[in-house]
């Protein structure tokens, strides 16, 4: 009998993450009687993720797979999925912990929307210092009863896919991964929406089906489906593992996630949505791109056209509003800052 779910983590370095990550689902699983196993693409790691695994191996069903060349993260995602027979597929990083009580609430949660294609489920974010600075593996005893939650939205959600997409309920649009869990025949179905030409180059900022190539599967997949979106936070994500994020995030958040937003259009987002989900997109394009000009620690210069990611965009209002809004709090900061004087 194949699972219900597959927990899905491409993999690299970080294995002190990861121990925390599975400990959290074996954790998890003493309290759910899901059918699930855990599916690790490794790609080609320097540190010796094959121990971690190991210990896990008695208490958890994993499939393994390990590459023997670094592929990138783009196909090290779709390795991930690819190593699962299950219903529904869920792809985690390696440094996400699930609650004690997640599993048990996705079975619930699958039982009760039979006909739901896709869940987009609610995270909290907590700081890699504070998980390090408690005996390890992380005992989830320890989490602070208060976390920064990822959407505000407290009331659960019914509704066709492309409802779901606005920035009310994810600023960025669905872009984490660790926030899907979706119909896996439904995604093997699609995968010719991968320009697998493209997503051979290792640069997860070369093009988006590098960045994004869950969400341009999503896009596609389930564009005629019913989704749910789950309001309680079902897991915990780190921040302050991913700092090589950082430095990519101003182009991410200028011209890919723009871009992703054209690919929900042309999937079948209705005009009206796209325009006001286009907009906000644009809102920090022209700070963002100063960012990387002028700051050379940020990344993504060499992919940066002028015509596409600019010239196309300057009809959106919000391009001009945010610069201003930025200046006047600037001007603000300064005369409280004199006043202090």
């Amino acid at each position: 009998m194949s699972e219900t779910l597959s927990i899905c983590i491409p993999t690299f370095n970080r294995v002190k993450c990861l121990r925390n990550c599975l400990d959290s689902i074996y954790q998890s699983k003493k309290n759910s009687s899901l059918n699930f196993d855990v599916c690790i693409s490794d790609n080609n790691s320097t540190e010796d993720v094959d121990s971690v695994v190991k210990d896990y191996n008695d208490k958890l069903k994993i499939r393994f797979n390990k590459n023997s060349k670094n592929l990138g993260l783009g196909i090290n995602i779709l390795k991930s999925v690819e190593l699962s027979n299950a219903e529904f597929a869920w792809i985690i990083g390696n440094d996400d912990m699930i609650f004690a009580h997640t599993l048990e609430k996705i079975s619930n949660m699958l039982k009760k929307y039979p006909k739901v294609d896709y869940f987009f489920v609610n995270s909290n974010h907590l700081s890699s210092e504070f998980v390090f600075s408690h005996k390890q593996p992380f005992d989830h005893k320890n989490l602070p009863k208060k976390m920064e939650l990822f959407s505000k939205k407290k009331s659960d959600l019914l509704c066709n896919y492309f409802d779901l997409i606005r920035p009310d309920y994810s600023f960025d649009f669905l872009l984490g991964m660790f926030l899907n869990i979706f119909r896996r025949e439904k995604w093997e179905n699609n995968l010719d929406q991968i320009d697998f030409n493209l997503i051979k180059d290792t640069n997860v900022m070369s093009n988006i089906y590098n960045t994004f190539p869950h969400n341009i599967i999503f896009a596609k997949a389930f564009n005629n489906s019913k989704a749910f979106f789950h309001s309680k936070p079902l897991i915990v994500s780190l921040y302050g593992e991913r700092n090589w994020w950082k430095d990519l995030y101003p182009f991410v958040e200028a011209i890919r996630i723009p871009e992703l937003v054209d690919v929900y259009r042309k999937n079948g987002m209705n005009y009206f949505r796209y325009i006001i989900c286009k907009n906000f997109a644009v809102r920090k394009l022209l700070h963002n791109i100063i960012k990387i000009i002028l700051l050379p620690h940020y990344r993504g210069l060499e992919y940066l056209e002028i015509n596409k990611h600019i010239f196309r965009n300057l009809f959106y209002p919000s391009i001009y509003i945010m610069p201003i809004y930025y200046l006047i709090r600037k001007i603000f900061k300064i005369i409280k800052e004199l006043f202090k004087l």
